[in-house]
């Protein structure tokens, strides 16, 4: 199985795959996020595998109106620990370092570490894990980066300190992405649905009226996201996260109502839900992605 990533080798987003479909898989690093849906659209990889929301920085719009944009399937998801370490040539010290790069939002998510050691100048990178390719490739002894463990392990890169992340509680939520929906569920499985809907009209209270879909069959809603419509200007439309699919018929129930009151409503995808913040496993029931 060949599986398409943004990032280079070494990148978050590799290493969720890697658990998620398995350490044999190959892996196929892409420029931007839209390029990971083409591949798998135009099946030159067998899945794509996203970042849709971090818990301390939010969601990742842009990965939200790609989903919308392309015909792919959400087919699984994983909740990923973001462990920062600052990493450098092996030669180098602490006391070497005076620049440190990494994606922005990998700096952000340092700043305490970066207040704390006013010697080191952060420098914005395009990507964590490339950032630890350059300071390899270039060697400097005053350059680090700020990336995961792996990327130090992939480059030989020495690991200065290990969790200079500002909070533990740091993790991204990543999609896996298939051209086919998922297959059947086992009995008992938990599973998750992703939609997407834009209200009929914009009048006071629609938006209550199209949840209470859900509130009315006691379907859990666990999230939900809006995006400035591009068809016109300043309205909305809507992602959900749901709790249970359409092969539930209360569930599918509520989809045939949504659908009835709304202008645009989309399935984009009935997954096996993860059971929280660091699952290492697969979820009970989730059969192959």
């Amino acid at each position: 199985m060949n599986v398409a990533f943004q990032g280079v080798h070494g990148a978050y987003s590799e290493a969720a795959a890697r658990v998620m479909l398995g350490k044999e898989i190959s892996t196929s690093p892409c420029e931007t996020f839209g390029q990971v849906f083409e591949r798998v659209e135009r099946r030159r990889s067998d899945r794509g595998v996203i970042p849709i929301e971090n818990s301390l920085a939010g969601s990742i719009h842009e990965n939200y109106d790609l989903l919308l944009a392309h015909g792919l399937h959400i087919v699984g998801e994983i909740h990923e620990r973001i462990e920062h370490a600052l990493l450098c040539p092996r030669h180098s010290t602490l006391g070497d370092l005076t620049s440190v790069r990494s994606h922005p939002q990998a700096l952000a998510q340092c700043s305490k570490f970066l207040l704390a050691h006013p010697s080191l100048h952060p420098v914005p990178f395009f990507d964590t894990a490339g950032a630890a390719s350059a300071v390899a490739m270039d060697a400097r002894p005053d350059t680090g980066a700020i990336a995961g463990a792996h990327a130090a392990r992939l480059y030989g890169l020495k690991i200065l300190k290990r969790n200079v992340e500002n909070s533990a509680n740091n993790y991204t939520r990543f999609l896996v992405l298939s051209r086919t929906p998922f297959g059947k569920f086992a009995r008992g499985a938990k599973t998750r649905s992703s939609i997407v809907f834009t209200p009929a009209a914009n009048r006071p209270g629609i938006l209550f009226h199209i949840l209470g879909v859900f509130a009315l069959r006691d379907i859990d809603l666990l999230k939900i996201e809006s995006r400035p419509d591009p068809r016109s200007a300043f309205e909305y439309r809507f992602y959900a996260d749901i709790a249970g699919g359409p092969h539930e018929e209360h569930v599918a129930r509520a989809f045939e109502h949504l659908g009835e009151i709304v202008s645009q409503f989309r399935l984009l995808g009935t997954y096996p839900a993860a059971v929280g913040p660091g699952l290492r496993r697969r979820p009970r029931g989730a059969g192959r992605y």
